[in-house]
């Protein structure tokens, strides 16, 4: 009944957010506390919420339930699809806000904005230099193995 009253009654003790339901306030939790208790039995990950897992666990089992519509590609999850769908239809939702270029997912969007922003993540451990993106890192990376101790 809550759904329909827009009631939340539940508040989140580290960022006050409200929810509706007491198992929706629990999960929203382990953001907070970092705890995962999903674990994968075919590897040493583990996750905050079940769905994830499930979506991870195909990776292993090589299941690929959804399906393309247009061209037959099978995916992992509806996400995957989602965002595979946006080939088809050219849609590209996510704008960058200082240019007027706009990307099909969110993740190319965040590495493109580091042209704007100046923001290098990532920091080799082994010089001063940093990237915009862990490729890069890791592809520097290969200068050092013949000096290190």
């Amino acid at each position: 009944m809550r759904i329909h009253t827009g009631e939340k009654p539940y508040q989140c003790c580290y960022c006050d957010k409200d929810f509706s339901s007491k198992g929706s306030l629990i999960e929203h939790m382990r953001i907070h506390t970092g705890e995962k208790p999903y674990q994968c039995c075919y590897c040493d990950k583990a996750f905050t919420h079940n769905s994830t897992l499930t979506n991870h666990t195909r990776v292993h089992t090589g299941e690929k339930p959804y399906h393309c519509i247009q061209c037959g590609k099978a995916c992992l999850s509806n996400r995957d699809l989602t965002e595979h769908m946006r080939i088809h239809t050219g849609e590209k939702p996510f704008q960058c806000m200082h240019c007027d270029k706009a990307f099909k997912n969110n993740s190319t969007l965040t590495k493109h904005k580091r042209i704007h922003t100046g923001e290098k993540p990532y920091q080799c451990s082994q010089c001063d230099k940093a990237f915009t993106q862990n490729i890069y890192l890791l592809k520097h990376m290969m200068i050092h193995i013949g000096h290190s101790v």
